[in-house]
């Protein structure tokens, strides 16, 4: 059984935060890290997301304007307490405590479809790979790029977000990694994913950028391209790609595991989730090495409540319903069947018109992706 930091990867409004409360009950053996990420993808020198382009003093303000990559791969290597760096042939390990990392896909992988390349301050860890694996090293400033995503090419330029330079910044990876971060650094953790319908995903994340939630979130508009769910999959796939998870799939009595430390292919469905928390728990625990218990489903203790404001702080807003929580029991009132009529009609009462049609057509392009993923989803 793998004993490598877990990484729970998935996209917003997925109920990934419920789920990350039950892991941090175990403040005995596990070390949460909740969405480190972010901070280098909207605020750092390396950041990709689109959102605070415009806003220097926002992205001072978070703290986290000079957090790159690496900042936070080292702080992730700390979080376990008393932790040794390992070689690059090892993983990230704490003798106190197993990290538990809850994240969004997107945040590892460029946005719109930009070719994917890795992050100036992780170069150390590519560069060390294409010398393990015999490849001639070229720079990057003055040559010709293949984007492995849409087969163009690129010379040098800056057709990044917020000025940055993105080719003459970043080594360009020609490996098919969809991600900023080396293959090296991706084989130090053991992946799984969660995931929840297009339909009641987005327009909770378009509640989060609207009236009057907004004023607290401070995101004023929804972007599309931060719905996550064709990144989960680009990362899903390229995993599976690498051996980094599967072949076998989680709960399938026809897909056992073969080898001591493979990592099966873990997906998680929050409607399944939802409906028998319990079961789900227990699933994903035995998948992972995790000791399950029942306690882990409720959290109703002062200082529990408190770690958990505190870490979930830096998200003002979005986490309140999971933060007010008290626990996790299977809901009592089953999924209401919809018509996309009544759904239309609902956002729009809510949203108007023109964002039922923003959210209908995101939730429209998002759903062969969550089908996809949900293909691969846990049975218990």
């Amino acid at each position: 059984m793998s004993h490598k930091p877990v990484f729970v990867a998935t996209h917003p409004r997925a109920c990934s935060t419920a789920f990350e409360r039950v892991f941090m009950t175990r403040q005995d053996t596990l070390q949460c890290a909740h969405e480190p990420f972010g901070d280098a993808f909207y605020y750092g020198p390396e950041r990709l997301g689109e959102r605070y382009a415009d806003d220097e003093a926002g992205r001072v303000s978070s703290g986290f304007s000079k957090t790159t990559y690496q900042d936070v791969l080292d702080r992730l290597d700390r979080d376990g307490g008393e932790v040794r760096h390992l070689s690059l042939a090892q993983c990230f390990c704490s003798v106190g405590k197993r990290v538990f990392i809850k994240d969004m896909a997107y945040y590892l992988i460029p946005p719109n479809s930009e070719a994917p390349s890795i992050a100036p301050s992780l170069r150390k860890h590519a560069d060390s790979e294409k010398l393990e694996n015999g490849q001639h090293m070229n720079g990057v400033n003055g040559h010709s790029q293949v984007d492995g995503v849409n087969g163009h090419s690129h010379t040098n330029g800056t057709n990044g977000v917020n000025g940055i330079d993105r080719l003459g910044r970043q080594g360009f990876d020609h490996t098919g990694n969809p991600t900023v971060i080396p293959l090296e650094v991706l084989k130090k953790f053991h992946w799984t994913f969660l995931i929840r319908h297009p339909r009641r995903g987005i327009p909770s994340y378009v509640r989060c950028c609207s009236p009057p939630l907004s004023e607290t979130t401070g995101w004023d508009h929804f972007k599309p391209n931060e719905s996550g769910y064709i990144e989960l999959r680009r990362l899903f796939d390229y995993l599976r790609e690498e051996g980094l998870v599967g072949p076998s799939v989680a709960g399938r009595t026809n897909s056992a595991k073969t080898g001591e430390d493979k990592v099966s292919i873990t997906v998680l469905d929050a409607d399944d989730l939802l409906d028998k928390p319990e079961e789900a728990i227990r699933a994903f625990c035995d998948q992972t090495g995790i000791p399950f218990s029942p306690d882990m489903l409720q959290w109703d203790d002062e200082e529990n409540q408190k770690r958990v404001t505190d870490a979930f702080a830096k998200w003002n807003g979005w986490h309140n319903d999971a933060i007010n929580s008290k626990g996790l029991t299977p809901r009592t009132c089953p999924k209401k069947p919809v018509t996309e009529e009544s759904e239309n009609e609902e956002w729009r009462q809510k949203y108007g018109e023109e964002g039922q049609k923003i959210i209908r057509a995101c939730v429209e392009e998002n759903i062969p992706h969550y089908e996809y993923l949900k293909s691969f989803a846990l049975v218990f």
